[in-house]
């Protein structure tokens, strides 16, 4: 991996890759190096208005690039659904599904459907979305799902009898909790794929500390712009761009040899740096959580994931 950058990702002419949270940050650069890799790029974005401006400002940046915005909203299942169902009646393959949007440290909020937001954005929505193209996802031989977590996730493992903060809500230990939901999910994905003799890998990526609009989010929900502007300034001396941040993910989902429950991050102290093996928290590798949440996460969301099933 070392020194791995854009460059090297692998020619991607003929593949289909879906990108969630398209329209900033390292969701857009993973939709443009992958576009300038010759991908057909969906953007998957909750806003109109942005997912369209990001698709052309890709095609700017990158002429003759094929994307497409489709609306998809992860904090509401009827979204997710409609996505799905547009998806599965416009592609017949699908490479890359890139699980890369979220929220972070927000004030305590629910989804459309009731979920605590964090968990039902960062977890539940990704859950049901990768569960509904799974059978695309089956279908294409070299397909990978890579799922965006974070360091963070270390904060705090689950707790399986108060997935939605009900009976207490920290916004940075719920972060933790859904960074750390995603791990366990990508684990008990990638056991259930090899169980069936499936080659489509699951894997997971962090950006590390990457400048984007994710931290500032919390702060300008609740009109602190005195904490707003802090942040910005730290994003300024110690972030990383959104180019640099975004690599552990390009890596995950196109370099050669990515293992089905890997976890790919900066090099440096899990902060900046080219993609390496990243630390986890031993309980992200728990066989038991990993089923308990997936069971849960069935119940919650309605989707289930039959073709998994033996």
């Amino acid at each position: 991996m070392t020194g791995w950058n854009a460059s090297d990702i692998p020619d991607q002419s003929g593949r289909t890759a879906v990108v969630t949270g398209a329209n900033s940050g390292i969701g857009y650069v993973t939709a443009r190096e992958l576009a300038r890799k010759g991908a057909q790029v969906i953007l998957a974005c909750r806003s109109e208005a942005r997912g369209n401006e990001a698709g052309d400002r890709l095609v700017s940046e990158v002429p003759g690039a094929h994307v497409e915005f489709v609306r998809l909203d992860l904090g509401d299942l009827e979204s997710v659904r409609e996505f799905a169902a547009a998806y599965e009646h416009a592609y017949d393959r699908l490479d890359l599904l890139i699980n890369n949007a979220g929220v972070m440290a927000l004030p305590l909020g629910r989804t459309a459907d009731g979920f605590e937001t964090q968990f039902g954005v960062n977890h539940l929505g990704h859950f049901a979305l990768t569960g509904l193209l799974l059978p695309a996802l089956l279908g294409t031989p070299g397909a990978r799902v890579v799922t965006l977590s974070s360091g963070v996730h270390a904060l705090s493992n689950i707790d399986i009898t108060d997935l939605n903060s009900e009976r207490q809500y920290r916004r940075w230990i719920a972060y933790g909790r859904s960074k750390t939901a995603n791990l366990l999910f990508t684990h008990e994905l990638a056991r259930r794929l090899a169980t069936i003799g499936s080659e489509v890998v699951a894997a997971a990526a962090h950006p590390g500390y990457a400048t984007t609009n994710l931290q500032t989010a919390g702060a300008r929900m609740e009109g602190r712009k005195g904490t707003e502007r802090l942040i910005e300034i730290g994003n300024r001396v110690f972030g990383q761009s959104a180019d640099a941040g975004a690599l552990p993910t390009l890596y995950a989902a196109t370099a050669p040899g990515v293992q089905p429950d890997s976890f790919t991050g900066p090099s440096f102290a899990m902060w900046r740096g080219s993609p390496a093996k990243s630390w986890r928290a031993g309980w992200t590798l728990n066989d038991l959580a990993g089923e308990r949440l997936w069971e849960a996460s069935e119940e919650l969301t309605g989707v289930t994931y039959d073709a998994l099933k033996v």
